[in-house]
């Protein structure tokens, strides 16, 4: 039985959700019964059918004496750097619930960026990646903020490459060191209409983007995958690889009350990788 955060009744919105660490957030918070828009540039269609299964599994294994209350969850197509789309959204929510209550700003792109780069559009690779990091957020934040009472909470994904530096990866850690910064800045200017603003940083989580930039450092390194694995292993106190069901957990305890005291804050979630 999962944790009662004390979310029932909620309205969450989480970007990047066809799959992933979304599509793990957005299983996480239907068991917690909110009520819940799915956005992606793709249709997140997979992850409502995932969200109704583990429903429909809940029902049938539930006790009698609990009633059943399934999570409401939609889902739209959403290039979040288009502002006309990211205002439609708005509006969407607007009319279907009139405030929201939790904004996980899951979304982003990551691909290697090295300086040594010469092709015509390296530069203009350069600046999408940030577009699609950190601008969308401060993009779909701007168009939800009349829809976020007292007592929201907006958590941005961040990454422990928002904390060091990586070779060959500029644009990524430059974008998530970025996100770091803007969760800071938000907590601060939201602190008085009582909106919190955090952000975690996860460390490697086995998703396809993941481990597409493992390829990119094995290739880098002229080292096999399972070396630059081990290789990263070694590095965390315990020597795992995270899965995106594992810090979904961080994702519901900053969205609930019991995080009430915490804003500008970035939760580290790497297995102990880094530990700052």
């Amino acid at each position: 039985m999962a944790t009662d955060h004390g979310l029932r009744g909620k309205t969450v919105l989480i970007t990047g959700a066809a799959g992933g660490i979304g599509q793990a957030l957005a299983r996480a918070f239907a068991a917690q019964g909110v009520r819940l828009m799915l956005l992606d540039r793709v249709d997140a269609t997979n992850t409502l059918d995932l969200i109704r299964q583990n429903q429909t599994n809940a029902v049938r294994t539930a006790p009698t004496t609990v009633r059943a209350e399934p999570a409401e969850a939609l889902s739209a197509i959403c290039d979040l750097g288009d502002a006309s789309q990211v205002a439609a959204i708005a509006e969407q929510v607007r009319q279907h619930w009139g405030a929201l209550d939790v904004l996980v700003n899951n979304a982003g792109t990551e691909y290697p960026t090295p300086l040594d780069d010469n092709a015509p559009d390296a530069m203009d690779r350069w600046a999408s990646l940030l577009d699609n990091n950190v601008t969308s957020m401060v993009r779909l934040t701007q168009a939800l903020l009349p829809l976020l009472p007292r007592g929201a909470s907006v958590i941005n994904q961040s990454s422990i490459w928002g904390r060091i530096g990586v070779a060959g990866f500029s644009a990524y850690a430059a974008s998530k060191h970025a996100v770091v910064g803007l969760t800071r800045s938000l907590a601060l200017e939201l602190g008085p209409r009582g909106i919190r603003v955090n952000a975690v940083c996860p460390g490697w989580i086995r998703t396809e983007a993941a481990l597409r930039s493992l390829t990119a450092l094995a290739l880098e390194q002229g080292l096999s995958e399972a070396e630059v694995e081990r290789e990263i292993l070694s590095r965390q106190a315990v020597p795992e690889m995270l899965t995106p069901a594992d810090i979904a957990g961080v994702f519901l305890f900053l969205a609930s009350t019991d995080a009430r005291s915490l804003t500008g804050q970035c939760l580290v979630a790497s297995h102990g990788e880094v530990m700052a």
